[in-house]
């Protein structure tokens, strides 16, 4: 055999072993001890459930438990920065919520940096939002309703729960690609804006699946789309806002982040825990019952959706005049 074709066999060789080695190391990685999981929420919120869903499925794959950290608080800066400083050992991980993408846009000074300080693991799961309307607005679907806000601009009303958040900002977005206005009600949750739109006393608002279901079911409000991209099992039936509107595409969303420089062999074991964990059939059904779809992609995918929502929300932030109180 020539001398040059055995170099590149041995070099071949070479790189397949070493191959076969990072795979095995990967394989091999699992937490000495408990992982606590910071949730920025309080107990009984959905990246709270989410966790603790999850916590079930870790044990069987590492025999240790998943504790959940509830850091509440200030949109969740201090869970965050809690998250980005631990150790990059695997021992420390957060369930992130579209929100993180929110606060990192919305505030100049952090004590930490989303896209520098963190490492994603998957995305886990995506909730839609449905844009409903009061029976008597006269408007069947979102191309009467465009055409009605451009019939009579600034004189309906929509409700969110406060300024920032993903409904509000999906609102925000629609106006902005449409071309038209609708006046902003801020509430201090998505509850009252919904019993408001129900009365009467606002026209629109936009709400998870969850929330919103019981009363489009019993006539209380018209539902005119869904915010997702593609159409939603939640609600099979329900044309997307992007049917009308090409590229409209805002939804909430959970996912995994770990502390940067946490070492590659260990973000690629906890991804393949996930992602098998988020295709089993009970999380699949309880993720549902959250109002979400369960996801689960590679770490370099969702990398890539932070980014894209970060400009995403940039640009609605920016449209929507939102400024931090």
């Amino acid at each position: 055999m020539h001398h040059t074709s055995k170099l590149r066999l041995r070099s071949a060789a070479i790189a397949l072993a070493a191959s076969f080695c990072a795979q095995a190391l990967a394989q091999d990685w699992k937490p000495q001890r408990p992982v606590r999981v910071v949730v920025m929420s309080s107990p009984g919120t959905g990246p709270d459930i989410l966790a603790r869903l999850l916590g079930g499925k870790f044990y069987e794959a590492f025999g240790q438990q998943l504790v959940v950290d509830n850091r509440a608080g200030a949109s969740g800066i201090i869970g965050a920065e809690i998250a980005a400083k631990a150790a990059p050992d695997g021992h420390t991980l957060t369930v992130a919520t579209s929100a993180i993408v929110i606060v990192s846009v919305l505030y100049e000074k952090l004590p930490y940096d989303l896209h520098r300080d963190f490492t994603p693991i998957s995305l886990l799961g995506t909730t839609p939002f449905i844009v409903v309307v009061n029976p008597t607005v006269p408007a069947r679907d979102i191309k009467e309703f465009i055409a009605l806000l451009k019939s009579a601009p600034g004189k309906l009303r929509y409700g969110s729960g406060g300024s920032g958040s993903p409904p509000h900002l999906a609102a925000e977005r629609f106006k902005a690609i449409t071309g038209t206005h609708i006046e902003h009600v801020p509430y201090k949750s998505v509850a009252p804006a919904v019993q408001d739109t129900i009365s009467g006393q606002l026209q629109m608002t936009i709400s998870v699946v969850p929330m919103i279901m019981p009363h489009i079911k019993a006539g209380r409000v018209r539902a005119l789309g869904i915010t997702s991209l593609a159409r939603s099992p939640l609600a099979p039936d329900l044309p997307t806002v992007a049917e009308t509107v090409p590229g409209y595409d805002v939804t909430g969303w959970y996912g995994m982040l770990a502390p940067t420089k946490t070492p590659k062999r260990i973000i690629d074991r906890l991804n393949t825990e996930f992602v098998k964990a988020m295709k089993s059939p009970d999380l699949l059904e309880k993720m549902s019952a959250l109002g979400a779809e369960a996801r689960g992609t590679t770490a370099d995918e969702f990398a890539a959706h932070i980014r894209a929502e970060t400009e995403k929300m940039r640009a609605a932030v920016k449209a929507s005049g939102t400024k931090v109180e």
